[in-house]
């Protein structure tokens, strides 16, 4: 997996998600300190996990963009986890769909990103969205099979 193809697949996720008018612009940008994640974990010729990572406030803009008319006045935490769990799921199925072989998809979970099992095997995209920061990252979670002799 390559920046281009998470790049491109994070666009196509946004684009059904939250609309035409709402872009990803690939430049990195600090994450403040109350980051939250959301991911999905793959299972099968390759596993790991497809992590979104952000601020606090910009998942919750982004559960108003994905849930449009039907937000709430007030968001509360469990619609927040839910529509940025979706945002995760579908990024994730889309990585899952580039992959070789057959894979399975977990259900999304929202919190602390997992750890990063296997450090060389991540491949991370920093992207800006409104204005504010988003990281997407694949990382492994198996070691790479020893070399055959």
């Amino acid at each position: 997996m390559d920046e281009g193809t998470i790049l491109a697949v994070a666009e196509e996720a946004w684009v059904s998600l939250v609309g035409e008018e709402e872009v990803l612009v690939p430049l990195a940008g600090e994450l403040p300190a109350d980051v939250v994640s959301s991911w999905v974990d793959v299972v099968g010729p390759w596993t790991g996990s497809v992590v979104l990572t952000t601020g606090q406030a910009t998942a919750e803009a982004l559960s108003r963009a994905l849930l449009r008319e039907a937000a709430p006045e007030v968001l509360e935490p469990e619609d927040v986890e839910d529509a940025f769990g979706e945002i995760a799921n579908v990024v994730g199925g889309s990585v899952k769909a580039a992959l070789p072989g057959p894979s399975g998809l977990s259900l999304p979970q929202v919190g602390h990103a997992p750890l990063v099992r296997n450090p060389v095997d991540v491949c991370r995209v920093d992207v800006l969205w409104r204005g504010e920061p988003l990281t997407i990252s694949v990382q492994g979670a198996l070691p790479p099979l020893p070399a055959s002799h």
